[in-house]
């Protein structure tokens, strides 16, 4: 279990969220988000007492929001997530693989982002997809998990997909597992411009389509010619795919998907203070060397930063392409185990490298709940004042609404 947090995302809401209602506009995902945490463990919600049976200590326990978005309810989640992942991995090393969005087209994500996101997805998926079938480069069909990011270590608008791959495939009839070699597993260059080539083929359609909305500094790229001009900008420009070195097999990657499916814009963890209407935090400047360095928000800003990452409602984020795919993954994975019960799938341990996300140190985890307690449970656990006896659930804590009709007011900046 991960050592408390000075500082929570959900405070800094707490005490800024009025002023930063004043100065800027929100989205209704984006409301729902602000309200989630500034509720979250919080009587708002509910809860339940617990009572040692020893000497009688009483601890209230509130229930979290469950907010996707939500540093404080992450650990539980992928918990449970990566439970549900290890009947899904196969004996073979993996590959991490990051397409990038250019930030000439950023922008333009940010209006759109149920849009934007889900061609990023499809323009990701058909290109790994199509690289990996080609007889010159792989020549398997293959099966991977996809992700999408939004953020950079500063908060700034970052959008990306990282993918994990396992190092092989199966070879085109399935007859066999065709493994990937221990150094690399697709040429970066041709992803690349495949990737470049088939997101703005997908971004045309969908403006053609007039599924595309432009507002504010973006309304001249209503007009078809402005918006193919913007299109050829980014056909001219080199666009970022990442394939990071090979690391290990199932036990691995659990702990490698860990870092990457659950995370929200940013921990609670990275927060170093809150004083005089600023939130202080630590960040990775990959600029300068990957050099740890400390950045200075006004709240209001730290909150705005913040909310640029929040998802559409239902938008999914965590998706499976090719033999992951939840219509066949459960067949096309026997048949991938059969093939390589004869197949030495392990690379020298030389070959692999864990690589860290941005942002983390080695031995770091996921950021997990404050209390081993989660909603609805009755965990017993060792009296914190006595260390004797044993905190046992006493009764259920009634939500806060269902007592007043309305929450209390926000605290207004100072």
């Amino acid at each position: 279990m991960s050592k408390r947090p000075r500082l929570e995302v959900a405070e800094v809401f707490r005490r800024y969220g009025q002023a930063f209602r004043k100065s800027y506009g929100r989205s209704p995902a984006q409301n729902r988000v602000m309200g989630a945490l500034i509720q979250c463990r919080t009587a708002a919600l509910g809860g339940h007492v617990q009572e040692c049976d020893h000497c009688l200590e009483r601890q209230v326990s509130y229930n979290s929001c469950r907010n996707r978005h939500c540093p404080k309810c992450q650990g539980s989640q992928t918990a449970q997530w990566l439970d549900a992942q290890q009947p899904h991995l196969l004996p073979v090393p993996y590959f991490h693989v990051v397409f990038t969005l250019p930030q000439l087209l950023a922008s333009l994500a940010l209006q759109n982002p149920g849009v934007v996101y889900g061609l990023l997805f499809q323009a990701a998926s058909r290109t790994l997809l199509e690289v990996a079938a080609n007889p010159r480069h792989l020549g398997a069909k293959i099966g991977f998990l996809a992700v999408l990011h939004t953020w950079g270590q500063n908060l700034h608008h970052h959008p990306h997909i990282h993918c994990v791959v396992p190092a092989g495939g199966l070879s085109p009839d399935g007859s066999r597992w065709v493994s990937s070699s221990s150094h690399f597993f697709l040429p970066v260059r041709v992803l690349s411009r495949l990737f470049r080539g088939k997101f703005l083929a997908l971004l045309h359609k969908a403006f053609e389509d007039g599924r595309l909305r432009f507002h504010g500094s973006l309304q001249s790229l209503a007009h078809s010619p402005t918006f193919t001009r913007l299109l050829s900008r980014a056909r001219s420009t080199e666009w970022v795919v990442y394939a990071k070195p090979p690391f290990g097999g199932p036990d691995t990657v659990l702990k490698y998907l860990a870092r990457y499916t659950h995370r929200v814009a940013i921990s609670n963890h990275r927060l170093l203070s809150l004083e005089a209407a600023a939130v202080t935090f630590r960040y990775k400047d990959y600029a300068r060397g990957r050099r740890l360095r400390v950045l200075r928000l006004e709240a209001t800003e730290f909150i705005r930063r913040f909310l640029l990452h929040v998802l559409p409602t239902r938008f999914v984020r965590i998706r499976r392409y090719g033999l992951l795919a939840n219509a066949q993954r459960e067949r096309k994975l026997a048949q991938c185990r059969e093939l390589l019960a004869g197949v030495d799938g392990k690379m020298d341990p030389k070959d692999l490298e864990e690589e860290l996300p941005v942002g983390e140190k080695p031995g770091d985890s996921p950021e997990v709940p404050s209390t081993g307690i989660t909603d609805g449970e009755c965990k017993s656990h060792r009296c914190p004042v006595c260390q004797e006896g044993v905190m046992r659930w006493v009764h259920e804590l009634a939500p806060w609404e269902s007592i007043r009709p309305r929450p209390p007011p926000l605290i207004a900046a100072s």
